[in-house]
């Protein structure tokens, strides 16, 4: 049987995800050794996200799954492609392949038609639009473009200025004697205003929303004494 050089390609391969019927290129991804080996117990494509940090199989949020009818590999022993059934569409964006911007001739760029989304996580929703508005959009017409543009400064100032906001806005709940609902509700309006931005400034480092919580994760049941020790014991 011949063995992947895991250590060549530095512990990740890229996977080829093409459709059984038709032979479309639906996606590229990644997988390191366990994610290859669910993939193969189960006949499901798993991969490893480096955004999340973590494998995950595919569609186990949206239901678009992946079942694999064949994995090969490449003559160089560094890329599978797997021939799959695609369940849905392959794509977060709701396309139904990855590859559907053209840019051989940026003139002539055109997207396919919009189809309906599968359901992601409202967070991994936000960090792919920030992204995308990171690497593609125009500052002049996209207040985060511009966050991206103006730089570092720019973004953790805002930080800053939204998490004052927040700090106001619950004073001002606290303090309140008339309507408390409102100033609830503008507790929550700056809650997210401030986690937006938070999103921003994790998208300037290629840092996925899910790594802060999986770190939230790691600590359920570890006293704030205890976990603030361990950091400083590094």
């Amino acid at each position: 049987m011949v063995k992947i050089d895991w250590q060549k390609v530095a512990g990740l391969i890229p996977a080829i995800a093409v459709d059984s019927v038709t032979g479309e290129v639906l996606m590229l991804g990644y997988m390191n050794e366990e994610a290859l080996n669910l993939s193969i117990k189960t006949g499901y494509a798993h991969y490893f996200s480096r955004t999340k940090n973590r494998i995950w199989q595919k569609g186990e949020q949206s239901g678009h799954t992946q079942k694999i009818l064949s994995i090969k590999l490449d003559c160089d022993n560094d890329t599978l492609l797997l021939k799959v059934e695609q369940k849905g569409v392959a794509c977060h964006t709701g396309q139904k392949s990855c590859f559907f911007t053209e840019i051989f001739n940026p003139n002539e760029a055109k997207t396919t038609d919009e189809i309906s989304k599968p359901n992601y996580d409202v967070l991994d929703e936000l960090y792919h639009v920030v992204l995308d508005r990171k690497l593609n959009a125009n500052p002049e017409n996209s207040y985060v473009a511009s966050l991206f543009k103006k730089g570092e400064n720019a973004i953790l100032k805002k930080v800053g200025e939204e998490a004052s906001e927040l700090i106001m806005a619950v004073k001002d709940a606290t303090n309140t004697k008339q309507n408390l609902e409102k100033a609830k509700s503008d507790v929550v309006y700056e809650s997210a205003d401030l986690f937006f931005h938070a999103v921003v400034a994790l998208a300037y480092l290629n840092i996925h929303p899910e790594q802060v919580l999986n770190e939230l994760k790691r600590r359920f049941g570890l006293s704030g004494i205890a976990e603030k020790n361990s950091r400083n014991a590094k």
